[in-house]
């Protein structure tokens, strides 16, 4: 990633735009890739699968990424356009986590 960033910065042509986005791509891939073992190996009622729900974020944003590979080739700030809207939705806090934990948290036990 750090190669792909500094090509990027020396010049905003469309090969390393699209490289970039290639390297956003595989990350958001392997973020799914990961989210999926965890709830395979859990099972359908996994934690991890009902705090997530239907994951809009996860799975639209390598979707985002592809359409700016693909639009950098029309024109490159199209594509950097597409990976700053990613990095703006995943600013947003995502509070299903929070939410799951709060809702099936034991409540505290007094000790002697």
């Amino acid at each position: 990633m750090p190669f792909t960033t500094a090509w990027m910065d020396e010049q905003f042509a469309a090969t390393p735009v699209m490289v970039y986005g290639l390297n956003l791509l595989l990350a958001g891939a392997a973020y799914l890739l990961l989210q999926h073992g965890v709830v395979r190996v859990e099972g359908p009622d996994s934690p991890v699968r009902q705090a997530l729900g239907r994951d809009l974020k996860g799975r639209i944003s390598p979707l985002i990424y592809l359409l700016g590979i693909i639009g950098s080739l029309l024109w490159v700030w199209f594509g950097i356009a597409a990976y700053v809207l990613v990095a703006v939705i995943w600013l947003v806090p995502d509070r299903r986590m929070e939410h799951y934990v709060d809702a099936h948290q034991e409540p505290p036990t007094l000790r002697p």
